[in-house]
């Protein structure tokens, strides 16, 4: 049986052999920090977060208070909020794919690293594009915005507005983009988020960011610096990648459970390892980028949810490696293994934000 979407015949895929239902994920096991291999860090008491301004590898307590900005303020002044949908048919990058419901893939016998995959084929998507414009924007102002995955993200906006207001991070418009459906190989999530090229960067320059202009009456820096992206999971790792392949246009990331592991499809041998090419590949082997990075792991997080036994499916290691690899290279990071914490985790996440945001937008001016 062949791929039936054309676009992917195009990256090199034939025939390929039957899939079988994914099986359940295992449950993760408890990872303790201090592994050796893993990074040094510095443990913090329980309850509280690393400076904002400082860089290196720090590990959270197991309790995981939401931070005060994470409340809506009825005080504070709210930005806007607009929707604007988009969809495959007016697109000229992503006509969109879908996988088969109840499949997955097969390790190719041969290539363990490799996933055989026949049941994606082409389906359109319709997805929406949730745009925060603050309060304190001022109309034709290049303003500098925030790109982030799997939309929208409400946590987000309630930060900012009480972030801004305290002069911690700039006036900045956040875009939140709904993902194209589905996950993993064969998805049109997984060809957005999970594919080693700037091809996704070059859609939201091209097809989101001018709609978000047109519709909402707002002005969008073109200073990379200026510029961040943000995710979880997959959303964490298309942000480096964003980063990565157009330096030009963003230099600043935030990534919850960065997924910097062997899961792009169609196979590409340029990045045979996928986003796991980063931290054996690419960031120790290529002149250091313009790039800041902040990101987070959970110790429960994933470990092998799928049936590829390829030793690049392990996102603590894969994050640990990710922040050894930053280190030597002497990037400005801010690495957070958090206890008591799993897969992009809420509370986590609730805790550490506002920090995350203070710290990827160190540098760049608050008023």
């Amino acid at each position: 049986m062949t791929i039936r979407a054309p676009h992917l015949l195009a990256l090199g895929f034939a025939t390929l052999l039957p899939l079988t239902a994914q099986q359940p994920r295992p449950t993760p096991p408890t990872r303790d920090p201090h592994t050796p291999g893993y990074v040094r860090a510095t443990s913090l008491p329980d309850a509280t977060l690393p400076p904002a301004n400082k860089d290196g590898n720090f590990i959270l307590g197991p309790t995981h208070p939401p931070a005060p900005e994470m409340t809506a303020n009825p005080s504070v002044p709210q930005g806007t909020v607009t929707e604007i949908t988009m969809t495959s048919a007016d697109s000229k990058f992503y006509p969109g794919i879908a996988r088969d419901p109840g499949t997955f893939g097969t390790p190719d016998p041969d290539h363990p690293e490799r996933l055989i995959l026949t049941t994606s084929h082409p389906h359109p998507w319709t997805r929406t594009v949730t745009v925060y414009v603050p309060h304190q924007y001022v109309p034709g102002a290049a303003a500098p915005f925030i790109v982030g995955a799997d939309g929208p993200d409400r946590a987000l906006f309630t930060a900012l507005d009480n972030l801004i207001v305290a002069h911690k991070v700039p006036v900045m418009i956040a875009i939140s983009i709904q993902n194209g459906g589905g996950d993993a190989q064969g998805s049109e999530r997984g060809l957005e988020y999970d594919t080693m090229s700037g091809h996704y960067a070059e859609w939201v320059e091209n097809e989101v960011l001018p709609l978000v202009e047109s519709k909402c009456n707002v002005t969008l820096t073109h200073d990379p610096n200026g510029r961040a992206a943000m995710g979880g999971s997959s959303g964490g790792a298309v942000s480096l990648i964003m980063a990565w392949y157009h330096p030009e246009l963003y230099h600043r990331v935030l990534a919850y459970s960065g997924t910097w592991i062997n899961q792009q499809w169609p196979w590409n041998p340029d990045t045979p390892h996928g986003a796991w090419g980063f931290v054996d590949n690419l960031v120790p082997n290529s002149p250091r980028k313009p790039i800041r990075i902040w990101m987070e792991v959970g110790d429960r997080d994933l470990y092998n949810p799928n049936v590829m036994h390829d030793d690049m499916h392990d996102w603590v290691l894969a994050n640990e490696k990710m922040a050894a690899a930053l280190a030597a290279k002497h990037y400005h990071y801010q690495f957070v293994f958090a206890k008591n914490a799993g897969h992009v985790d809420h509370a986590s996440k609730l805790q550490t934000l506002p920090e995350a945001l203070e710290y990827l937008w160190q540098g760049y001016p608050k008023k």
